[in-house]
């Protein structure tokens, strides 16, 4: 007689895959800053630029 004896441990129960609309926000959160940030840093050139434009030429 065996001192112990494993128990059969079934492998956890697939759940369908989650729904997609998580990744869609994710990208959706992404792109807005990526725009964002572009905007910005368009914003920034066009400022730049029209300081040098100002400037009296020597």
């Amino acid at each position: 007689m065996p001192a112990f004896t494993f128990e059969k441990i079934s492998p956890p129960a697939r759940r369908a895959p989650a729904g997609t609309t998580p990744k869609k926000k994710a990208r959706g959160l992404i792109s807005q800053m990526i725009d964002r940030f572009a905007e910005r840093r368009a914003r920034r050139a066009l400022r730049a630029s029209a300081r040098t434009d100002d400037k009296p030429a020597k």
